[in-house]
């Protein structure tokens, strides 16, 4: 484990064996104990078919489906604005594979955006520790004038934002948020 320490003490860590969803849920925890966002994990939406049933205690679900395809992975509130977005993981140390997110997904963010809503990907390439924040509006950008199959790690520094590692909140995603929506600075 490499911890980088500044002026102020412990600034960052970086390969700390946690995964996105993890940093987001600490992160989004973070946000809501500090009364500075409503932000939260989308359940995915799944119909229980079978259930070996022999007590309370012991229930145990044996079969499933998908009931709809999922949107997008959080959704909440900040600073009155509908917030939505994507996480996701690559261990590409040259791109994001356009495989990773659905069109549907991609259609709901377009939904979100057309309605005012603040809608974003946020990307972690593992192997390089670095998570970018890509809003809807470039990712748009980029489906419009490329047919490549991957996003290059270039098109997320030229066009995307860094989400510095911290301890607390740990991917401060609404720093970038504040930079871009409201005034605030980067």
């Amino acid at each position: 484990m490499i911890k980088t320490f500044g002026a102020k003490g412990l600034s960052s860590y970086a390969n700390r064996g946690m995964t996105l969803e993890a940093d987001l849920g600490a992160t989004n925890e973070y946000y809501l104990v500090n009364d500075i966002a409503v932000i939260y994990k989308k359940p995915t939406p799944i119909t229980i078919s079978k259930v070996n049933y022999p007590s309370r205690v012991e229930a145990v679900i044996k079969e499933g489906y998908f009931r709809t395809p999922s949107t997008t992975d959080y959704n909440g509130v900040y600073k009155g604005k509908y917030i939505d977005f994507e996480a996701k993981e690559t261990k590409s140390k040259t791109s994001f594979p356009l495989s990773n997110i659905h069109k549907h997904q991609i259609e709901h963010l377009k939904r979100i955006y057309s309605h005012g809503g603040i809608g974003f990907l946020i990307v972690r390439f593992t192997v390089l520790n670095k998570t970018f924040l890509l809003t809807y509006e470039a990712l748009s950008d980029f489906l419009d004038n490329t047919s490549r199959k991957s996003i290059p790690l270039s098109y997320f520094e030229e066009s995307g934002y860094i989400i510095k590692d911290k301890y607390n909140p740990r991917v401060d995603y609404i720093s970038v948020l504040n930079t871009l929506y409201f005034g605030g600075s980067k």
